[in-house]
């Protein structure tokens, strides 16, 4: 029989029960359930609206339903349709009516407002931490390889040289904004629901303030009715989430096209690869692909919360229990991501001459030759247009910028100097770069030091 049964004459159909229940999905909230019981009954004992002996019963039943839950010795029912169903009966059903009391002053509207909340402050914390593993990673790897040069690209075409550890540190300033919004979103995420019960509150002298200590949250909601309607602190965990899925699918495309025999730059570990079950010479960076695939599974959670939301009026609807799959989907979706893709970016070898290579095309120091035209007294528009003629001319000559006599270069550049016919080394190239955030190795060593002080702390 349903805790909520007395007004009903009949029980559910069968397939209303199937189709109401959520025990299959929010059963993982356990913990966080009976975390907050063993604090509303704490605080119901400390004001006097329920005797203080019945208190530590419940507390006490409470922690061996939980151990009887880690052990997997827990029966669920579809009839109890969820997890505060199953720990209130299992509790009523071992000590009695006393356990009844356990539901005083509260609704399951706001019970599972807030063990959602504590679930999602978990969840944050464990997701930054990971966060911080995977730029120790990229900053480990940037270190091995400090020197390596590639080309840099737009539009997916070659465009300057840049340092290997340039191009990864540029994902780390990415993770490093993507924990900046997760540890923002706690301030929204930790403030106390309990005590709103199903929308107006409570007739009891409920001590909010007692619960809050106890559970730790250092603001209580002031609004009752938003209290047990509002999901968008999930909304906003789910947008953060979408953003740094966007990064790792980003990154996951650059590890892609590197890997390819088209680039050939990296090679990854063979324990971060899979093989083909008819090409027995394929090594395919699936990691990589799955992660980028699963971005747009992360989007989706978001677009079903937004759009679920967006037409309820207040307070509680039923439609809010669809919060829960989207969110627990994401968070186990971003702790996959983050517990692989650490070890496969610590492992990969770069192939460090086959990236010079790529980057040693001379077309791609064109721009060094405009700024050496900048620094000999030409404006930028007329020397981006002088080198632009120069580079056509090569093309219609079959000949490279490098190997051009000085009366080559003047053809197009009238100005030209013994200085312009010694720009278009790599190595060179870089190291010219000096200002703050460039790729120069003088900066980028200087980002590498204060990145691995910086997660050192972390």
């Amino acid at each position: 029989m349903a805790l909520w049964s007395g007004r009903f004459s009949n029980n559910p159909d069968e397939t209303v029960r199937e189709f109401t229940e959520s025990i299959s999905f929010d059963k993982r909230l356990y913990k966080y359930d009976i975390m907050g019981s063993k604090a509303h009954v704490a605080m119901l004992a400390h004001e006097g609206i329920i005797p203080k002996t019945t208190s530590e019963l419940i507390a006490d039943e409470l922690s061996h339903i939980e151990k009887q839950i880690d052990a997997g010795n827990f029966k669920y029912d579809i009839n109890l349709e969820d997890i505060h169903m199953h720990i209130e009966q299992a509790l009523i059903d071992a000590v009695g009516e006393e356990g009844a009391r356990l539901h005083t002053g509260r609704s399951r509207n706001d019970q599972v407002a807030l063990d959602v909340r504590l679930y999602l402050r978990d969840a944050v914390k464990s997701i930054i931490d990971g966060l911080n593993d995977l730029q120790k990673a990229f900053v480990e790897t940037a270190n091995k390889y400090k020197n390596a040069i590639l080309p840099g690209f737009t539009h997916l075409q070659h465009a300057q040289p840049v340092l290997f550890a340039h191009h990864l540190l540029a994902y780390v300033e990415m993770f490093e904004r993507d924990k900046q919004r997760f540890s923002e979103s706690l301030k929204r995420i930790n403030v106390l629901p309990l005590g709103a019960g199903a929308l107006a509150g409570s007739t009891l002298p409920l001590n909010r303030e007692k619960v809050a200590e106890l559970l730790d949250f250092p603001a209580i909601s002031q609004n009752s009715m938003d209290t047990v309607a509002a999901r968008d602190y999930i909304c906003e965990f789910l947008s953060h989430a979408a953003i740094f899925a966007m990064h790792i699918s980003r990154i996951s495309e650059d590890i892609i096209l590197w890997a390819s025999q088209e680039f050939s730059f990296i090679e990854l570990d063979d324990a971060y690869c899979t093989g083909s079950s008819l090409m027995p010479q394929k090594k395919n960076p699936d990691i990589a692909e799955i992660a980028r695939g699963k971005s747009g599974r992360i989007f989706g959670n978001l677009t079903a919360l937004l759009v679920m939301s967006k037409g309820l009026p207040l307070t509680y609807n039923r439609d809010l229990q669809e919060d829960k799959e989207p969110l627990f989907d994401t968070v186990e979706t971003l702790e996959k991501i983050l517990s692989v893709f650490p070890g496969m970016v610590a492992t990969m070898k770069l192939n460090v001459d086959n990236m010079l290579q790529a980057a040693s095309d001379p077309a791609l120091m064109a721009t060094d030759l405009a700024e050496q035209l900048v620094k000999d007294g030409m404006p930028f528009r007329t020397a981006h247009h002088r080198v632009g003629a120069l580079v056509k001319w090569c093309k219609e000559n079959d000949k490279q910028l490098d190997e051009l006599s000085l009366e080559d270069m003047k053809i197009s550049i009238p100005e030209a100097t013994e200085n312009c016919l010694s720009l278009f080394s790599p190595q060179e190239s870089v190291a010219k770069r000096l200002s703050t955030g460039a790729t120069g190795p003088e900066q980028v060593s200087k980002q590498l030091q204060r990145w691995e002080a910086f997660l050192l702390d972390n």
